[in-house]
């Protein structure tokens, strides 16, 4: 079952799309039966698999975007996926959404998306981190509000492998997760005016990690030299959403050791393909 909704429903054009389903934006559609299919202005096309964050919702997105992407439609200019979304961007002036709608809708059905496996291509990176000290010093306090130990803290950064959410807010930027349970802290009252670029910051069970230096309301708890994204790079977007990374734990002047022959931006990072 799925709920189609335009965000333009008001305007002459939308008057028009006869075709298919129109619903009033409202409370009630948060919760429709999902996949929710709407467009974006006239701007191109959402798919949502989730009210919230999870990883089944953050799959099926990753999942949709890279299965539609494969399947070259004409009328897509370029797609991305957020942490419970994929979006395609089309431009519906010249492209009636109705009958893109109805085929999204044959493409989602048939297929569970919440369990889909990840597309092919993606790579399995680790990435020498140094945690809390000068570095990182919000490491101690995201420990305390989260009821650990900054050894155990450390423990879960490094044991945990987690996903490329989703790519956004700054270029190549990566929302990284999920961790554990324990790291569900909230983000900061405030704001950090500054951290540098290659931070690593923690919040709601998930981490960023900056490409650029920047003020954050989430707490800095580990250092890299990665830069994910770096212009003169063969490969300037360094992530994709569906990869996966490790933190190894590394001292500061290790760190500084790699920061002194960074060319690459990679930071000392390494990677695998993920069969």
């Amino acid at each position: 079952m799925f709920e189609t909704v335009f965000t333009t429903q008001h305007s002459p054009i939308a008057r028009t799309w006869k075709t298919a389903r129109v619903t009033h934006m409202t409370k009630a559609a948060d919760t429709a039966t999902l996949p929710l299919i709407r467009t974006v202005g006239l701007a191109g096309i959402l798919v949502t698999f989730g009210n919230a964050m999870s990883d089944p919702a953050n799959r099926g997105a990753i999942a949709f975007r890279a299965h539609v992407d494969a399947l070259k439609w004409p009328e897509v200019s370029e797609s991305m996926s957020s942490l419970v979304s994929a979006f395609f961007r089309i431009d519906l002036v010249k492209h009636d959404p109705a009958p893109l709608i109805r085929r999204l809708k044959q493409t989602l059905d048939g297929t569970d998306w919440l369990q889909a496996p990840l597309p092919q291509g993606r790579k399995r990176w680790a990435v020498p981190a140094v945690f809390g000290g000068d570095r990182a010093p919000q490491l101690q306090e995201a420990a305390d509000v989260a009821g650990m130990s900054v050894e155990d803290a450390v423990h879960g950064l490094t044991q945990t492998t987690v996903r490329v959410l989703t790519v956004g807010f700054a270029p190549g930027q990566p929302y990284l997760g999920t961790l554990p349970e324990n790291w569900n802290i909230p983000r900061l009252t405030g704001v950090t005016p500054n951290v540098p670029a290659c931070s690593l910051v923690a919040a709601i069970r998930q981490l960023c990690l900056f490409p650029y230096a920047t003020p954050t309301g989430w707490r800095h708890v580990g250092q890299t030299a990665f830069h994910p994204f770096q212009l003169n790079r063969d490969t300037p977007f360094a992530l994709t959403p569906g990869d996966e990374m490790r933190f190894i734990a590394i001292s500061d002047t290790e760190l500084r050791d790699i920061e002194a022959f960074n060319e690459n931006g990679l930071g000392g990072a390494t990677w695998d393909a993920i069969p």
